[in-house]
């Protein structure tokens, strides 16, 4: 009998990435595939790759050499490259430049890989069974008590510095009995932590809103599908991301009291200056981001906020970036994910703005922002002093247990006790540093 062909994935980029190849792997297994930890002995190498950065891009160049090296010993494996890169590579001029790749294709034509395999090793596969829709095809996930669902995909935004609107194209939202129905399968195999996913998360339009039932109090959808995950047995902890400012919608801010909700709300605001966000077309002003912040600190006092901001947009002056640190300090955000400008082509940004502010300067306005970001996050870190957060362990390693709080922000303490992982648990914080709580193992509940 001739043994399992195998397949190796290479995930670059955010956790909608990681759930996609979560798909790919659960599409593969159902062929008959087994996962293989050497690459180089693969019959199959899936690259899934992210293109919101130049920098991610460079990363799948550089692979190819290594994927031709591959070939000279394996020359029958196949190196398949997919993700936001060919998603939004309509003309195939990043193809060219892929030597030692056999099949290039976006994220939503994952469904032909049955096909493709069998047309190039036909020896692979005994199926050729087609998913017209890939998000109806089951993730293959590793035991965890954490899971990724994706209900939305591709963007309607257009922001002029992004790639999503052409890698992923235009939103679409999944059914939401199908959302619920995996959230279902996902707690009867152990999960107790889910992550909703989308583009915009919070722009979410149900195609079958009838799902939802009659005691829901909430007309806007993506509230409506809070409300009916909250009602799931078995699930401890709800979180979602990325959020849009303009679909904070009065019923979503509610429902961040929902009991099950995480303590913390990712949103991100990009620039705190109104002329860098109309260039950016994000489509609010800065005094509207800041009445969504105050609305949401009204209905959950004290909850932990993070952001996405960009430096060194096209013509954004050290006035307007000195806007941004204001915003940030006033918000007081306990963390945000920084980024210098990266001209990305095919994007509004690029047609419409030169990239004129510096490498130099981008990099110093994002080592400022960075200082602020961790000095800010010191200081609220001292509040959670001799208080007891509640955590879900990931972890045991070297004599620490370690997982995120509902604050989501990284806990450790002393155990060497492995059954804790997948357990929440109170632990009593002594010591604070900027991305790190310290404690102990508690016997009173957060």
């Amino acid at each position: 009998m001739n043994p399992a062909p195998t397949y190796s994935i290479t995930t670059y980029g955010c956790q909608m990435n990681k759930n996609d190849s979560e798909r790919m792997a659960g599409l593969l297994s159902s062929l008959g595939f087994s996962e293989t930890p050497d690459e180089s002995a693969a019959d199959l190498i899936i690259v899934n790759t992210c293109s919101v950065r130049q920098s991610a891009e460079d990363r799948v160049y550089g692979s190819q050499e290594k994927y031709l090296e591959y070939k000279k010993t394996k020359p029958d494996m196949i190196v398949a490259v997919t993700g936001c890169m060919p998603g939004r590579d309509k003309a195939k001029e990043f193809k060219k430049r892929l030597p030692g790749t056999d099949l290039y294709f976006p994220t939503p034509e994952m469904v032909h890989l049955p096909r493709w395999i069998a047309e190039l090793r036909p020896e692979l596969v005994n199926s050729e069974s087609l998913e017209a829709d890939y998000l109806k095809i089951h993730p293959l996930r590793a035991p965890s008590a954490q899971a990724y669902l994706t209900i939305q995909t591709g963007c309607n935004k257009f922001c002029t510095y992004c790639v999503v609107p052409y890698a992923r194209g235009l939103e679409r939202n999944r059914p939401a009995a199908e959302i619920l129905q995996e959230a279902r399968e996902l707690i009867a195999h152990g999960v107790i932590e889910i992550t909703l996913l989308g583009q915009t998360v919070n722009s979410y339009r149900a195609t079958d809103p009838e799902t939802f039932s009659n005691e829901n109090p909430y007309k806007d959808h993506f509230a409506a599908l809070l409300w009916e995950m909250n009602q799931l047995p078995g699930l401890a902890r709800l979180h979602w991301t990325a959020a849009h400012p303009i679909s904070m919608t009065d019923e979503v801010i509610d429902a961040l009291a929902l009991p099950k909700q995480v303590n913390y709300l990712h949103l991100p605001v990009q620039s705190g200056n109104n002329e860098v966000l109309r260039r950016m077309n994000r489509k609010y002003t800065r005094e509207q981001f800041l009445d969504v912040i105050n609305k949401v600190k009204a209905r959950r006092p004290g909850i932990a906020l993070g952001s996405d901001i960009i430096v060194g947009f096209p013509g954004e002056t050290r006035e307007q970036f000195n806007e941004t640190l204001s915003l940030y300090t006033e918000v007081d955000f306990d963390i945000s994910y920084n980024a210098q400008y990266s001209p990305r082509s095919g994007t509004l940004g690029v047609k419409l703005y030169p990239d004129d502010v510096s490498k130099e300067e981008k990099r110093d306005r994002w080592d400022e922002l960075q200082s602020l970001m961790e000095a800010i996050s010191l200081k609220k870190n001292q509040a959670f002093v001799e208080k007891t957060v509640s955590v879900l362990v990931d972890k045991v390693d070297n004599g620490y247990a370690s997982g995120q709080s509902r604050e989501m922000k990284l806990t450790r303490f002393r155990s060497a006790d492995a059954n804790l992982v997948g357990k929440i648990v109170p632990v009593s914080v002594t010591v604070v540093k900027s991305w790190v709580l310290e404690g102990e193992l508690s016997t009173t509940e957060a």
